[in-house]
């Protein structure tokens, strides 16, 4: 990992893949929303704004489910007729 930049508080390395490490000042890896946070005050990396959940995919489901067993039940009649 080659160091890019060492404060008093962290110290950022850049790994072989081009991610980066940042280690606090108890050689402790931080990670998540302080590494995000520390990174993008030093202007290392861009967030690309969230994508928002499609819950119209969610509800397509539910709606097929409620109309198979109506379709069943309807079936369901025909099938005795034709028995008889």
């Amino acid at each position: 990992m080659e160091l890019v930049k060492k404060t008093d508080k962290y110290a950022i390395y850049k790994k072989k893949s081009g991610r980066y490490a940042v280690k606090d000042k108890d050689k402790k890896y931080i990670s998540d929303k302080d590494k995000e946070k520390i990174l993008l005050e030093e202007k290392l990396i861009k967030l690309s704004p969230r994508k928002k959940p499609v819950e119209e995919k969610a509800e397509a489901p539910a709606e097929e489910k409620a109309e198979a067993p109506a379709e069943e039940k309807a079936e369901a009649p025909a099938e005795e007729k034709t028995k008889e």
